[in-house]
């Protein structure tokens, strides 16, 4: 993909809830501009364009995906559509980034990531956490042996949710689910700190619909470190995460995936605390960061790169077998 001149062109497709928070922190990017958005519902695209003053809009994923001008498109639809969604985009020559979990299956995430590289196309992930300041003073912290050899972590999300089985969260034809929606920041926590685990336990409660209320998950290292992870739709939790080693603990403050506190504990005694404010909703630095890699033509970024999106739904399909919760990677995908 070449840049043409000038900012960078983003088209938006789902403008849904975190659409709008996204588009809200991309509006303030020095190198980038809303270019265009898509809704199969004209009139929420309309609505959404006005609101962030995009050039066009669209009622139709296919057009915007069509359109010349745009250089990335953010996906925002529902998880059990980003593989197809992002196919779209990828096949007319489009860079995506796209909301996470990538795709549904490990089949899906390696189809996307074979065609982006096939046709020399930036695409990510859109794990916004990875990017935010106390994720990097977490890994600054770690890198300097702060707290010691890790021994075990503890993190949780969970909220309580209003069952309805045809919305997104419980209706397992969107990819609903606690694992998916929200599992996936403790998972990814792990993987960051302690990569891929050797072993992997875990249970779960399932709603009426067949989708995960709740999820425990317990994963072993090779060097004995243990990893202890919740996430549920039944409740609401602290959603903090603690790192523990040989000589401290790091806690990272509610919510974690979104946190701008952090506290560093050394022999029982609290070293510091760090408060890392962020402007918006923090999707900034996500996007800062796809937007460095298309001006400088790298095809995947260095701080989430294809393969840590291929471990990270590799560990979740581990735990949907371990709770009998099959995803999709049985059915044949979709040309």
């Amino acid at each position: 993909m070449t840049l043409k001149r000038g900012k960078i062109k983003w088209g938006i497709i789902g403008p849904g809830k975190i659409a709008d928070k996204f588009a809200f922190d991309l509006q303030h990017s020095k190198n980038a501009v809303i270019h265009a958005v898509a809704s199969r519902d004209i009139e929420k695209a309309k609505r959404f364009s006005h609101k962030y003053n995009t050039a066009r809009y669209y009622d139709s994923y296919e057009a915007l995906a069509k359109d010349p001008e745009i250089n990335i498109v953010y996906v925002a639809t529902p998880h059990a559509f980003h593989f197809e969604n992002t196919m779209l985009c990828l096949r007319n020559a489009k860079a995506v980034l796209c909301e996470k979990p990538l795709g549904t299956s490990t089949q899906e995430v390696k189809r996307m990531f074979e065609e982006a590289t096939s046709r020399n196309l930036f695409l990510m992930e859109g794990l916004w956490t990875r990017f935010i300041p106390v994720t990097e003073k977490l890994l600054a912290l770690l890198n300097t042996n702060a707290i010691g050899d890790i021994q075990f972590i503890r993190a949780d999300f969970g909220f309580k949710a209003d069952f309805n089985p045809e919305g997104r969260l419980f209706n397992k034809k969107l990819g609903g689910g606690s694992l998916l929606d929200i599992g996936i920041y403790p998972i990814f926590l792990s993987l960051l700190v302690l990569g891929l685990p050797t072993h992997i336990k875990a249970m779960a409660r399932l709603s009426p619909t067949g989708t995960d209320n709740y999820c425990a998950m317990l994963f072993d290292y090779e060097n004995a470190a243990k990893a202890v992870l919740e996430s549920t739709l039944e409740s609401d939790t602290p959603t903090e995460a603690h790192i523990y080693g040989s000589r401290g603990m790091i806690k990272i403050h509610r919510r974690f995936h979104e946190s701008q506190k952090i506290s560093w504990y050394q022999n029982r005694a609290l070293k510091e605390t760090f408060v890392l404010k962020y402007e918006g909703y923090g999707f900034s630095y996500e996007i800062e960061e796809v937007n460095q890699c298309l001006i400088n033509k790298k095809l995947e970024s260095e701080k989430l790169p294809h393969g840590l999106s291929l471990a990270l739904i590799h560990l979740i399909e581990t735990v949907q077998e371990k709770i009998r919760l099959p995803g999709d990677k049985q059915n044949p995908l979709p040309s």
